[in-house]
C-alpha cells in the first residue's frame, strides 16, 4: 500500500484504521475490503449529494471544499484511490472518475 501525505501536518494518527482494512493481498475492491473490515464502525454506506472537483476536492452544498489530507493507492496497480478528508470522509475514486464517498467515525 501506498500512501501520500496531502497535508503538511498529517500524521498516522489521521489514517486511522485505514491502512489495517486495505490489503494489497485482498483481490476485492477498496469498498467490499471496507465493508467487511469495518462492520463495528458501520461498514462502507455511500453518501449522496457530494461532488468532486479538479480531481480529489469534494463539495457538498453548503459547506466549504473539503480537500484530502493522504491518497491511498494499493500496490498491484489496480484503478481505484482512495482519498481521505478532515471529518472522517473517506472517497474512492475510480480510474473514469466516478467515485462514492462513505464517513468512516
Amino acid at each position: 500500500m501506498k500512501v501520500t501525505a496531502l497535508h503538511p501536518l498529517l500524521t498516522r494518527d489521521h489514517l486511522g484504521f485505514i491502512p489495517d482494512i486495505l490489503l494489497d493481498s485482498d483481490p476485492r475492491p477498496m469498498k467490499e475490503q471496507i465493508s467487511d473490515r469495518y462492520r463495528h464502525g458501520g461498514g462502507w454506506h455511500p453518501m449522496s449529494g457530494m461532488t468532486l472537483h479538479a480531481g480529489s476536492t469534494l463539495h457538498f452544498p453548503g459547506d466549504p471544499p473539503f480537500h484530502p489530507v493522504a491518497k491511498i493507492e494499493l500496490e498491484d496497480g489496480r484503478s481505484e484511490v482512495a482519498y481521505l478528508y478532515e471529518h472522517d470522509f473517506v472517497a474512492i475514486i475510480q480510474a473514469d472518475g466516478s467515485f462514492e464517498v462513505s464517513r468512516m467515525d
